[in-house]
């Protein structure tokens, strides 16, 4: 196996807990992995994009351009901002609720990311646009968003991760407390994530 897996959003959304259980669940399945995390002022809403590799015959964490198998954004705008690292024939799985910056508090400049949602499904061969807060809304909050959406994207079969070490892995890594509503997050996700599969 051989995948090539980008996350991308802003600070506080749950990016790099879900780059880890990625690469933690490949390792559990015998796989190489190699992952980076570029950070850019993420406690202020900056950008942070995670890079994870898994297979073998991979000398370097950061993905080359146009190498991507899926990018899972966690907002529309930095899905937009890392489209360069998708192959052609990738999968885009995002989330349609706007993080808007600093900037459009100061001044209003009609960010709503739906332009932006637009332009990945003019772009690109399949986008599976999810909406963090109706997903979430059972779960109780949108702060689960960040397993859901990789339900959704194991789902796809885009990153070849097997749903049992990465529900292990969920268990190990999340406080326990947090642990089965994290587990409902990651199987609503899975469930959308296979059904856009057969589309």
């Amino acid at each position: 196996m051989k995948k090539n897996i980008l996350l991308c959003g802003v600070g506080g959304q749950g990016t790099v807990l879900a780059s880890k259980l990625i690469a933690s669940a490949a390792m559990a399945m015998n796989q190489p992995v190699r992952s980076a995390e570029t950070i850019g002022m993420a406690q202020r809403g900056g950008s942070v994009t995670s890079h994870v590799r898994i297979g073998e015959d991979i000398f370097s964490p950061l993905i080359p351009e146009g190498t991507a198998d899926i990018i899972m954004a966690f907002e529309p705008g930095e899905a937009v901002r890392n489209l360069k690292y998708l192959k052609k024939e990738g999968v885009v799985v995002v989330n349609s609720i706007p993080v808007k910056p600093v900037t459009e508090s100061l001044k209003d400049t009609g960010y709503d990311g739906k332009k932006e949602i637009e332009y990945l499904e003019k772009k690109c061969r399949k986008v599976i646009v999810v909406d963090a807060m109706d997903m979430c809304r059972e779960l109780g909050s949108a702060k689960f968003f960040n397993v859901a959406i990789l339900g959704v994207a194991v789902g796809t079969g885009e990153t070849g991760l097997e749903i049992e070490p990465v529900e292990k892995e969920i268990r190990d890594r999340v406080p326990e407390r947090f642990a089965d509503v994290n587990i409902d997050a990651f199987r609503k996700g899975l469930k959308l994530g296979q059904r856009s599969s057969k589309r």
